[in-house]
């Protein structure tokens, strides 16, 4: 029977190897849930969907995420509002505007433009 000896340059890279794969941090969690909004913006802005069958396809994409416990990504529930005026429906359009001024400060001088903006006639 024949033995096979590791010679010492051979342990480095198998060292090395050990100790990377051994550092490999888990991935974190995502920050956002998307749930399908971004194919729903691209229907809607294509001309693929009415107002009314985004403002659906949101609100139940909307369940999904928070039913997860996750956040919505930016400028979902301004998308939202957005719809929701576009239909004549100014209190929910006005709800989804401060929801998405709650969750993204940075967003609150545009929050606050389209909450004062007045209705069109």
């Amino acid at each position: 029977m024949k033995t096979t000896f590791i010679t010492k340059s051979a342990w480095l890279p198998l060292a090395a190897a050990a100790l990377l794969a051994g550092c490999a941090a888990p991935r974190p969690a995502p920050l956002y849930q998307w749930d399908g909004y971004q194919p729903q913006v691209y229907e809607y802005f294509n001309g693929k969907s009415s107002p009314e069958q985004q403002i659906d396809a949101l609100e139940k994409a909307l369940q999904t995420i928070r039913a997860k416990g996750n956040t919505p990504p930016p400028g979902f529930h301004a998308h939202l509002g957005m719809l929701y005026a576009s239909v004549g429906k100014d209190q929910q359009a006005k709800q989804e505007f401060a929801a998405e001024q709650q969750l993204f400060p940075e967003s609150s001088t545009y929050m606050d433009f389209l909450l004062k903006k007045p209705k069109q006639p």
